[in-house]
């Protein structure tokens, strides 16, 4: 059952999402992912989380970097 466009499942989904998130680095990125996506008033979902990786990523300025949002990424998909 959902109400107001909150789908338990999914809000568990992402909950175990972040739960991976073990460096506080990926945690930090998250978050702001999170706020950044809220803000546009848009729902939290793996859908606009990996939008936002996929943007960061292209925009990274260091091979490190790159690695750090491919590994988000990579945790997004990984059940």
């Amino acid at each position: 059952m959902h109400q107001n466009g909150y789908h338990p499942s999914t809000a568990n989904a992402i909950t175990r999402y972040f739960n991976k998130a073990t460096l506080p680095t990926q945690q930090q990125t998250l978050g702001q992912i999170a706020v950044e996506i809220l803000s546009e008033g848009r729902n939290l979902n793996r859908k606009a989380i990996c939008t936002k990786l996929l943007c960061r990523l292209e925009q990274a300025s260091s091979p490190e970097e790159e690695s750090h949002y491919h590994v988000l990424i990579g945790m997004l998909f990984d059940r």
